[in-house]
């Protein structure tokens, strides 16, 4: 057990840090403390308070490690059922007002406040009276249960992440169920002895997808952390190499335009030909350090009320004539409008569609598509090039990294644009991609984030009206 209070309380921990602002990982992080919880009952039970006894531990401080004991064990029967019905909510919605939200946590409390008044109090043979309890414990955790199932994921690259959650959350809670509430109303008890295997089992699915596909976004916190801190860097590093070559190649400049003058006035025709060469290099040089500055510098975002699905129109009609043999198929949601900055989100968008026109060497297809679900619009960005491996997927949203070679003019600097432009508005850029399979671009709008707003059409008047 001292293995299952560790590991619990590890992944609690890393769950609640992850995104404390998240209510998913708010219960989520409680259903993992609180089958702690109970390891830590189990713990005191076993090996903690007989050997306080046996050393002689005076009788006060054996009382309060006993009402420890008491206190995780029943926080753990009591917490774990209401913990995950209200993570099973908060992962896949229920549409409700505002004030329904807020009700529905304190209704749940009623058994449990109900359970703590008027049933027998702890002790160590019932730490709760199970044949009571087992009424709304077990329908909780199978409501939760169903919840979580139903979840649907229209995209493939965040069902891996969704089924991970199920095979690491799912089994242990349900075996939980049986062994902790089921069984014991019926009369056997301590039968929780044998939860070690099958939360063992939940930890191990739990390790492996935290570093394989991510977990409850815990993988895409640490990715968005190293791409943060690097583009941090690059920032820093090209505004301090801005300011020093601007300001020698502008005394090249002026030197060479002086030399210019002079090579015309005495006719000097070799001279004037090796200093036009002079002068074009350094215009070349500023001209691409400005490229590059533009790309890193930190971005100030103009945000305004835009329809998303005319946004996307207006900038695929600029890459209109560079299509000719791709083939556009477009499924735009209509009528969403987010407050988003319209500049930055057009050319992270138009960095994309310029990415997968080359990735496809001008032919193929091309597939843009706005969707929604119940709190984000997703613009999908698919082609059908191609495709990267694995190990070049891990690294294309690292600064001037690039998968195209023989090309000057391309920095590496697309991706992190988009990726930073995404960030900027509390949103998420992801990809997926495999040899052979093209590559597929999602740019994630929490709608909450962007005060995405539908607006019905009225197709009679051509209007739209917001409900």
């Amino acid at each position: 057990m001292l293995f299952v209070l560790i590991a619990l309380w590890t992944i609690a921990a890393i769950v609640w840090f992850s995104d404390r602002r998240a209510a998913v990982n708010r219960w989520l992080g409680a259903v993992a403390f609180s089958g702690g919880a109970g390891a830590l009952a189990a713990v005191l039970d076993q090996y903690i308070l007989p050997a306080a006894a046996d050393a002689g531990m005076n009788e006060v401080a054996q009382q309060l490690l006993y009402r420890l004991q008491a206190a995780a064990s029943v926080f753990s029967y009591y917490g774990l059922p209401y913990a995950f019905v209200l993570f099973a909510i908060a992962y896949r919605p229920v549409r409700l007002s505002e004030r329904q939200g807020q009700l529905i946590p304190l209704l749940l409390l009623v058994p449990i406040i109900g359970c703590l008044i008027f049933t027998p109090p702890y002790n160590e043979i019932y730490p709760i009276t199970f044949r009571v309890v087992v009424w709304w414990a077990v329908p909780y955790i199978l409501y939760g249960t169903v919840q979580v199932l139903l979840k649907r994921q229209l995209y493939a690259s965040f069902s891996r992440t969704h089924w991970i959650v199920c095979s690491a959350v799912l089994p242990p809670v349900m075996f939980s169920m049986v062994m902790n509430y089921v069984l014991p109303s019926f009369g056997h008890l301590r039968m929780w002895v044998y939860n070690t295997w099958i939360v063992g089992l939940g930890v191990t699915v739990f390790v492996v997808g935290l570093f394989t596909y991510g977990f409850m976004g815990v993988r895409i916190l640490v990715d968005r952390r190293r791409f943060d801190t690097t583009l941090r860097a690059v920032t820093s590093g090209t505004a301090i190499l801005n300011h020093a070559i601007k300001n020698d190649a502008g005394k090249m400049r002026l030197f060479s335009e002086k030399i210019r003058a002079y090579a015309v006035e005495t006719n000097q025709r070799e001279l004037l030909a090796d200093i036009e060469t002079v002068l074009h290099a350094t215009r070349h040089m500023q001209d691409m350090l400005q490229r590059v500055h533009r790309r890193t510098e930190d971005l100030e975002l103009r945000a305004e009320a835009v329809d998303l699905s005319e946004l996307i129109r207006q900038t695929l009609k600029a890459y209109e004539p560079v299509l000719e043999h791709v083939k556009l198929r477009c499924g735009l949601v209509e009528g969403w409008t987010c407050l988003i900055d319209p500049a930055q989100i057009s050319e992270a968008l138009g960095n994309l569609v310029s990415n997968a026109i080359e990735a496809m060497q001008g032919r193929g297809e091309l597939y843009i598509h706005l969707t929604e679900t119940k709190r984000e619009l997703v613009i999908e960005i698919r082609d059908s090039g191609p495709g990267m491996s694995k190990k070049e997927t891990a690294k294309v949203l690292e600064p001037f990294y690039t998968t195209k070679s023989g090309s000057s003019a391309n920095f590496g600097l697309g991706l992190p644009y988009a990726y930073h432009v995404m960030r900027k508005h509390r949103g998420m850029l992801m990809l997926r991609s495999k040899p052979g399979s093209g590559t597929s671009v999602y740019m994630t709008f929490p709608k909450k984030k962007v005060h995405a707003v539908r607006n019905r059409i009225n197709r009679r008047e051509g209007s739209k009206v917001n409900v």
